[in-house]
C-alpha cells in the first residue's frame, strides 16, 4: 500500500480524538508561522504568504469534498515523493476544500495531514467556503457530514474548524509572477500591505468579502455587485490596475466550476483552475496546475496549456 493509500485508508477510519488533535496541531502550527515569518520556503506576513522561488508548485483549486480528484492530483503530481527525495516543492490549495462534497470531512483529514506533516511543503489559503461567521456560504453542509462521520462529537469538532477558517491565510505570492488567492481583487486595495492585513480590517472594510467571494467579468469596467450576494464583479481594468501595483502577471484563484477544469479571463491576467467533478456542479472534468517557480512568469493562456485536465 503506498503512501496516499495508506492516508486515504486512515481518513476513513479515524477516531474523533484524533481528528481534534491534528485540528489542534495545524492550527498552532499557522500560529507559529505569523509569529516566525520567515521560513525556508516562505515568509508569512498575516494573510499574506510570500512564496521563495524554489522547485515546483502545485496549484490545487476547489476540492468540496471530491475525495477521488485530491486523491488523483496527489498521485499525479507527485508530490510527496518529490518532498521525500528532498526535494522543495510546494502544494498550494486555493481554498474550499469542504461542502457539498459526502466526503469532506476525510478531503479534510488529508489536508491537514499534510500540513501537519509536511508544513512547509503546504499553503492552505481560505476560501469563501472557510470564510468569517458573517459570510457562511450557502449551502454549508459540513456540519452535517461531521455528524454523520463523528455522532455526537461532531460539534465540539465543528468549533474546532471555526478556529481553523479564521487562522487560514487568504492569499499568497510569487514576487514579479503571480498572485493566488480564492476569489478576486479587492478592488480598494493599493498595495500588498492592503492585501496582507484584509481579515483584520474585517468587515469594517470589504476587502476580505472580495478576496473571498468575487469573480472576473469581461464586460465591465470597475466593479458591479455580484449575483452570489457577497464580493463583486470586477473588470480587466480592476485587474490589471492591482496586479501592476504588486508588480506581478498573472492572477491564479478558484471558485467558479469551468468546464474543462480551467478558464482564462482579462485577457491571460486571469486564471481559474477548479479541481472538484461532478455534482452539484456537472463539469466533465477538473484540472490542477504545475509551475516552475524559478522560470519566467507565465499569463493565463500559457498557463492553460500546461494544465493538468482529468
Amino acid at each position: 500500500m503506498g503512501v496516499v493509500e495508506e492516508i486515504v485508508e486512515k481518513a476513513k477510519t479515524v477516531q474523533p480524538s484524533e481528528f481534534i488533535g491534528l485540528i489542534e496541531n495545524v492550527c498552532l502550527r499557522l500560529d507559529k508561522e505569523k509569529e516566525v515569518k520567515s521560513l525556508e520556503n516562505y515568509k508569512v506576513e498575516e494573510g499574506l504568504v510570500d512564496l521563495k522561488a524554489k522547485g515546483k508548485i502545485v496549484v490545487v483549486g476547489d476540492i468540496h469534498g471530491d475525495l477521488e480528484s485530491l486523491i488523483y492530483i496527489l498521485k499525479n503530481s507527485n508530490f510527496l515523493d518529490a518532498v521525500r527525495r528532498g526535494e522543495k516543492p510546494i502544494i498550494l490549495f486555493l481554498g474550499d476544500y469542504g461542502d457539498r462534497g459526502f466526503l469532506s470531512p476525510e478531503v479534510y483529514y488529508i489536508v491537514f495531514w499534510l500540513k501537519a506533516n509536511h508544513p512547509e511543503n503546504v499553503i492552505l489559503l481560505r476560501g469563501n467556503h472557510e470564510g468569517p461567521s458573517d459570510l457562511i456560504a450557502v449551502p454549508h453542509d459540513l456540519p452535517y457530514h461531521l455528524k454523520r462521520k463523528f455522532g455526537g462529537n461532531w460539534e465540539k469538532i465543528y468549533e474546532k474548524f471555526l478556529v481553523f477558517f479564521d487562522k487560514l491565510p487568504h492569499s499568497a505570492i510569487l514576487k514579479g509572477k503571480y498572485l493566488f488567492l480564492h476569489g478576486g481583487i479587492p478592488s480598494e486595495a493599493k498595495n500588498l500591505q492592503d492585501l496582507s492585513y484584509a481579515a483584520k480590517h474585517h468587515p469594517a472594510k470589504r476587502l476580505l468579502e472580495e478576496i473571498l467571494w468575487s469573480d472576473p467579468e469581461e464586460d465591465i469596467k470597475g466593479v458591479y455587485p455580484s449575483p452570489r450576494g457577497a464580493g463583486k464583479l470586477f473588470g480587466e481594468d480592476v485587474t490589471k490596475s492591482f496586479l501592476g501595483k504588486i508588480g506581478v502577471k498573472t492572477l491564479i484563484r478558484g471558485h467558479e466550476p469551468c468546464y474543462e477544469g480551467i478558464k482564462v479571463n482579462h485577457n491571460g491576467a486571469v486564471l481559474t483552475v477548479f479541481s472538484r467533478k461532478g455534482e452539484p456542479y456537472f463539469n466533465p472534468y477538473a484540472a490542477y496546475l504545475e509551475i516552475d517557480s524559478q522560470t519566467e512568469a507565465l499569463n493565463g493562456y500559457q498557463l492553460k496549456t500546461k494544465a493538468k485536465i482529468f
